[in-house]
């Protein structure tokens, strides 16, 4: 089914400082979807430890934050891009116990946890796109 977006927001992620302005707006926009304070809570986090894992894996990228619908459903979609070196082995780095010694996959796998649906795009020379949505269900 097709996903609609009614709001985006977009962060160029370079810096700490933008970790938190991502997540101040994946929060703003959660609210205005009609999230639970829970939700918003999630959201918020799993926003966070995605720019967190474009600061420590490939010092640049983005994050964007859309409200978005399927159906009668709505929620809200983050997508994290970056141009770092990606992960050699995708499927390890999503495994509990994984570590590299830098924390991304522990950053990562915080992330998607707290989302209903995610897919993680990793080329080695391209880079990591990680996609992630939280429905409500009400």
């Amino acid at each position: 089914m097709a996903t609609e977006t009614d709001s985006t927001v977009r962060v160029l992620i370079d810096s700490d400082a933008d970790i938190v302005t991502a997540r101040q707006e994946a929060r703003a926009l959660a609210q205005k979807a009609g999230f639970d304070g829970t939700d918003v809570a999630l959201i918020a986090i799993a926003t966070s430890e995605a720019a967190g894992n474009i600061i420590r894996n490939s010092k640049r990228g983005e994050i964007l934050v859309s409200i978005v619908h399927q159906g009668e459903t709505r929620g809200i979609s983050i997508v994290a891009r970056d141009g770092g070196d990606a992960m050699e082995d995708q499927s390890a780095a999503l495994e509990d116990g994984y570590t590299n010694g830098n924390g991304i996959s522990r950053g990562l796998r915080r992330a998607i946890r707290r989302m209903d649906e995610s897919e993680v795009e990793s080329v080695l020379g391209s880079g990591t796109v990680v996609k992630m949505k939280k429905w409500m269900f009400r």
